[in-house]
């Protein structure tokens, strides 16, 4: 089996970050600060970039599926590697709960007038769409997200190539919108950080047992560096086209800012204008149900892991006798998911998300101090063993303190939830059998490397692809 190089494991960087992610986050942060939100991108990719190193050791100290909770579970045993797991389950769930909100929000921009009732309807089709597509299998959602691929590109490409143009041939209106550089406070700063830094969240998916990887001590740095090079240019790129191009205050009560930016940008004729829109709006559908999607999957399967390991009900386990996928956990996070995108907005759900994300972070980071010193061989291979977990446990510490206070209690109140349900399950004794099934080295490394084929991830493992074919014929 050919084991992976820099170019395959930083393409899995990007496309375990970058989704539908943009469409939600892209000028969300200018709102609050304005310009300078540009800054805040370049430090929530740092502080990503950082902490996604922490999980790359953690990788190659302790190489098992299950990310933080198997990283804890191992260091500090089931009951904290429990709670860490349980609240990786709530943070994704939130997660989830964002993008009906964001597709009502897309959909709404393009064909106004949808009352309320009609934009929890629509919530409520997201949904059903998600959950069918994901209980027939991965496979079929699989090709359905390969043939969308370009399509949700497309529209991502036009606003930041337009966006340039429109930076050539109109420099005073961008100077315009991009001043004053800096608005807001130090508080808003904060809020804008914790916002824009879930536009990073996913690194933790694209981790592979170090013996897949070459020389892993060197490629897997390297490759993490360079990924987030690549994510966080894009989204500079993006979100100083938007910002551009629309005045602030158009910006700051906008719900679908991109389809805004590409009024601005193909302003005229009309005709190219609705065009532009209608590109723009339909590839923002397609990415946001797509992401849903793929991260409906990745939950689940958390959800089935701690089944499997007697946490959780069996049910969580039990699979569909035609299509083999968790239905019932299936169907419980889709619920759950779609109730929360009810209640919730956009901000509350990212900032009750990154909460919890940042504890399992945090566990994460100092899970791989100490495992760095179970492990001392591997160790002695690998640059800054203890500062950069030690900086990415700070970063994490960072955004914890930076959630709002309420999103902070709901959130604590749900994790605690986790502590009856442990002591219930507890008891309850593995599934060997269908663990074995479900985290196999095979399976492992075929759902990672799903993710070098999702977005702009696509067009790079395209270009390796054809470079592959070149070198071959030659």
């Amino acid at each position: 089996m050919r084991r992976l190089n820099t170019f395959d494991v930083t393409n899995l960087v990007v496309g375990a970050i970058i989704g539908a992610d943009v469409y939600v986050a892209t000028a969300i942060g200018a709102r609050l600060v304005g310009p300078a939100s540009l800054v805040v991108w370049v430090l929530a990719g740092v502080m990503a970039g950082v902490i996604a190193l922490s999980f790359a050791y953690c990788v190659m100290f302790l190489p098992k599926v299950g990310g933080p909770y198997a990283y804890v579970k191992a260091v500090s045993g089931p009951f904290p590697g429990f709670m860490v797991g349980w609240g990786l389950l709530l943070a994704e769930w939130f997660s989830l709960a964002v993008f009906p909100v964001a597709f009502a929000q897309y959909f709404v921009a393009l064909v106004p007038g949808i009352d309320d009732l009609g934009r929890a309807l629509l919530k409520a089709a997201f949904i059903g769409i998600v959950l069918g597509t994901n209980i027939v299998g991965v496979k079929m959602a699989g090709r359905v997200n390969d043939l969308l691929t370009i399509a949700k590109l497309s529209p991502l490409v036009l606003i930041i190539l337009g966006g340039l143009v429109f930076v050539g041939l109109r420099p005073d209106t961008v100077a315009s919108n991009l001043t004053p550089f800096v608005a807001g406070d130090l508080r808003a700063f904060g809020q804008a950080l914790v916002l824009i830094f879930w536009a990073y969240a996913g690194f933790e998916q694209s981790t592979l047992p170090a013996d897949e990887i070459e020389r892993p001590a060197r490629t897997i740095p390297k490759a993490i560096v360079l990924g987030m090079l690549i994510v966080t240019t894009f989204y500079l790129l993006t979100n100083f086209v938007v910002i551009g191009a629309v005045p602030r205050g158009t910006l700051a009560s906008s719900s679908s800012p991109l389809i805004d930016a590409t009024a601005a940008i193909f302003a005229s004729p009309g005709i190219l204008t609705a065009g532009a829109i209608g590109v723009v709006g339909v590839g923002a559908l397609l990415s946001i149900t797509g992401a849903d999607e793929s991260g409906t999957i990745g939950t689940s399967r958390l959800a089935y892991a701690m089944s499997l390991d007697g946490f959780l009900p069996k049910a969580f386990s039990r699979r569909h006798g035609r299509f083999r996928t968790p239905y019932v956990g299936l169907t419980v996070l889709c619920t759950a998911a779609y109730v929360a995108s009810l209640v919730g907005g956009l901000a509350a759900l990212i900032n009750a998300s990154v909460f919890l994300l940042a504890v399992a972070y945090l566990a994460t980071c100092l899970s791989a101090m100490r495992l760095a010193k179970r492990h001392p061989r591997i160790a002695s291979e690998l640059r800054g063993k203890i500062v950069v977990p030690l900086l990415g446990a700070a970063f994490s510490i960072l955004l914890i303190v930076l959630v709002d206070p309420l999103q902070i209690a709901v959130s604590l109140a749900l994790f605690a939830a986790g502590i009856p349900v442990y002591v219930f399950f507890a008891p309850k004794v593995e599934i060997p059998e269908l663990k074995e099934v479900f985290l196999s080295a095979d399976e492992i490394r075929r759902r990672a490397l799903r993710q070098a084929t999702r977005f702009l991830a696509y067009p790079l493992h395209v270009l390796r692809s054809a470079l592959r074919r070149v070198r071959t014929q030659g």
